[in-house]
């Protein structure tokens, strides 16, 4: 399937899919393997180049895969390229190496196992922020975040991705700067916000005030936004807030990957237990945002493995679940 028509399934499914699933926690996963894989400024894009490591990531997506799969859900899968700019690839010793093309054609091969139901399957090719995704003073300005990750999303693109992702930013100019250079790819992309419970960005930007800022930029329109790195209860509350002022914006924000955790973003930051939530609570309250606010795409971050995935996808398959037990 060629670029375009890669682009146009996608573009299918999130416009008229009434439920779709995204992966769970990846790089939290590996953190937890006993054999300490993560690399401290590429996170797990360095697997991709360890027999070891390759197989590990494989195993969890391959998990993810597979629990869309059996419930009948189109799912959602990210490059594991998040932390993988320049800078950091360089302080990695991975300059030079062809890390986007490797994180795709592993995506790919896994949904190229599935036969014919392949097509169920969407590979998203994921960046970050430069700074830290929790400190907004760090974010780069609209032009320098063009060009910085200009290079990032154009490699991904030609890599051959379904759409392109950015996850967890916590301010207006850098999603501004992201914009910019998404959409002179020509492939769909979604931008992800962090949300306080007052419906604000990190930064302080309300969120329908960001979306219209962005969606306003010439030629630069994302396809959606989401959400992620948040408490489903969190994502409500903000939500709600700017909903009332601004109804229109549930018809653009599309997806929540949430937190099991209702920790702040500065209780996360740097903290060495993982606190993680039951996957039947999770599940349920992911279900609540469904039910009530629409979110039609939804999977997990901080706290999640396959089986709050799984939970999740149980839930979702049932159909609209409005009448949950508490």
């Amino acid at each position: 399937m060629g670029g375009l028509a890669k682009h146009a399934a996608f573009l299918d499914a999130l416009h008229n899919a009434p439920r779709i699933l995204t992966e769970g926690s990846v790089v939290e996963r590996l953190r937890r393997h006993p054999a300490g894989l993560l690399d401290p400024h590429v996170a797990n894009a360095s697997l991709l180049f360890e027999p070891e490591g390759r197989e590990a990531l494989a195993a969890i997506y391959r998990n993810y895969r597979d629990i869309g799969l059996h419930h009948g859900l189109p799912t959602l899968l990210l490059t594991p390229t998040w932390r993988a700019n320049a800078e950091r690839l360089a302080r990695a010793g991975l300059a030079g190496r062809d890390v986007f093309t490797e994180a795709v054609r592993l995506l790919a091969g896994l949904r190229d196992e599935l036969g014919e139901r392949e097509t169920r399957v969407f590979i998203g090719g994921l960046v970050g922020c430069r700074g830290d995704a929790y400190q907004p003073a760090e974010a780069l300005p609209r032009q320098e975040a063009a060009a910085f990750h200009a290079p990032h999303v154009e490699a991904l693109s030609r890599a051959g991705v379904d759409f392109l992702v950015a996850q967890a930013l916590p301010a207006l100019s850098e999603a501004e700067g992201l914009a910019l250079a998404m959409a002179r790819t020509g492939a769909p992309f979604l931008l992800s916000f962090v949300l306080r419970p007052t419906g604000t960005l990190l930064d302080g930007t309300p969120l329908a005030e960001a979306v219209a800022r962005i969606d306003a930029l010439p030629d630069a329109r994302p396809t959606a936004y989401m959400v992620n790195c948040v408490h489903p209860s969190v994502f409500r509350e903000g939500l709600s807030h700017q909903l009332a002022a601004s109804p229109s914006l549930g018809a653009r924000v599309v997806g929540l990957q949430a937190n099991t955790s209702r920790l702040s973003p500065e209780e996360l930051d740097g903290r060495a237990e993982l606190d993680c939530a039951p996957p039947d609570a999770f599940a349920r309250e992911m279900a609540r945002v469904h039910a009530e606010l629409g979110t039609r795409v939804l999977g997990g971050c901080c706290g999640t493995d396959e089986r709050h995935i799984a939970a999740l996808a149980g839930i979702l398959a049932e159909g609209t679940p409005g009448a949950l037990p508490p």
